[in-house]
């Protein structure tokens, strides 16, 4: 059974306190813009403070574009594996030398190695963007993340009450 506390306001906290002065534009709170390529506002998304100029997703594409970096390399290093074996013994060689965190930094020195170097950089290119474009499954990356936050919560949720009511129940000493 729920129960739920009524709480009169004088003036909800969501309406500014001082009036809107409508020809300088629109007011930067309380709503604020995801991106700065946005041009209209959006008062539906959550403001996230400590990005800058960059939004979260632009953080997250950043991340997936050097994922999808590492994707192409175990692509190509698996080709090469079976139809190449001493282009792969110098990708393997390469990899050990210079770190995947930035795909782009890694691509640029591996285009600069040699030109055999070159064309394992241009083939990792190749498969980056042909697996960004046709393979990686979008819908199920926001379906798996929407159903890894909910489960998360739950389950930190479930083990705070289990926790906190074992507390209680040796503290009351039922």
């Amino acid at each position: 059974m729920e129960s739920l506390a009524v709480v009169p306001l004088t003036q909800p906290s969501f309406f500014p306190s001082k009036p809107i002065n409508w020809n300088t534009g629109f007011p930067s709170w309380p709503c604020k813009q995801r991106s700065s390529h946005a041009t209209r506002l959006n008062c539906q998304k959550m403001y996230v403070p400590g990005f800058g100029e960059a939004s979260p997703e632009a953080k997250s594409s950043k991340n997936l574009h050097n994922f999808f970096n590492y994707i192409a390399v175990k692509i190509v290093s698996a080709q090469l594996q079976s139809y190449n074996p001493e282009a792969y013994k110098e990708l393997m060689e390469f990899l050990n030398t210079h770190s995947l965190n930035d795909g782009d930094k890694f691509c640029a020195s591996l285009m600069r190695e040699s030109s055999r170097h070159k064309s394992l950089a241009l083939r990792i290119l190749e498969v980056r963007a042909a697996y960004c474009k046709h393979d990686f499954e979008w819908d199920n990356l926001k379906r798996l993340a929407f159903k890894m936050v909910e489960e998360s919560n739950t389950k930190l949720m479930r083990e705070y009450v289990l926790e906190t009511s074992r507390a209680t129940e040796k503290e009351t000493g039922k």
